[in-house]
């Protein structure tokens, strides 16, 4: 953001520019990013700069914001199409599906099955979900659902035994049913960049070369059945960071 909180666009072409350079090529988005700029950002910096075929784009369906019901559905995919003028989703995802109402409300809503309409109208490629909850639940999930191609979890070496958070607990659930999945948090919303100086201490000294969110981003990216691991970027040099740790 720039110093009036709007979206730097310039820099933000910079980003996925260097981004694309460096050989990868996959973008996160959702309907409730940045406000519900996020998605018009992307065709903005993504769509309307690079061909199609050269990037993967996911983006997200809140249940949440389905105030009118089961019509919330196609309007908001609608929107999502006319934001960023994709085309097609390359991974499209229930967002944030966790115990009680979120992930009542999907089956209420019988977003599985639409989802499934949604691939063989070839408006999306490959249908999951982001998820917040619990092991028990993702099981059951993935018990019911063989259609899931991919899920997306919180995954970082200090929640692995959080007992909120149970990434290594989600971690054995999605191996369980050989699930690819992909990484969100994982330096924990920058939290793993700046480390207790007795810890920084350790890495710096097993690698002087190496950034303390890069053992973050290795650690997430060295996992069985990780697809890809998101970190949220605020500038150049984080990117250029990252994508010299993958």
């Amino acid at each position: 953001r720039d110093r009036d909180g709007e979206l730097d666009l310039e820099q933000i072409c910079k980003m996925v520019d260097a981004y694309l350079a460096s050989g990868m090529n996959y973008f996160d988005t959702a309907y409730m990013y940045c406000g519900g700029k996020s998605e018009s950002i992307v065709k903005k910096a993504l769509v309307e700069r690079h061909p199609r075929e050269s990037f993967t784009l996911t983006t997200k369906l809140p249940q949440w914001m389905m105030d009118e019901g089961i019509e919330g559905r196609d309007r908001i995919f609608n929107d999502q199409l006319a934001r960023t003028g994709a085309g097609y989703f390359d991974y499209y995802l229930l967002h944030s599906v966790e115990d009680g109402a979120n992930y009542e409300g999907y089956v209420k809503y019988d977003c599985f099955n639409w989802a499934k309409k949604k691939k063989e109208e070839g408006l999306i490629k490959h249908f999951g979900f982001s998820f917040h909850g619990t092991p028990e639940l993702l099981d059951k999930i993935l018990s019911e659902h063989p259609e899931v191609e991919i899920v997306q979890i919180q995954m970082n070496y200090a929640d692995w035994d959080n007992p909120l958070i149970q990434s290594g607990r989600l971690y054995e659930v999605l191996r369980k049913y050989d699930m690819p999945f992909l990484v969100m948090e994982p330096v924990k919303g920058g939290s793993l960049a700046a480390l207790p100086q007795q810890v920084s201490r350790i890495m710096t000294q097993a690698d002087p070369n190496a950034s303390l969110p890069s053992w973050a981003i290795r650690f997430a990216a060295g996992l069985e059945h990780v697809m890809m691991v998101l970190s949220g970027m605020s500038d150049l040099d984080q990117v250029l960071d990252n994508t010299a740790a993958m």
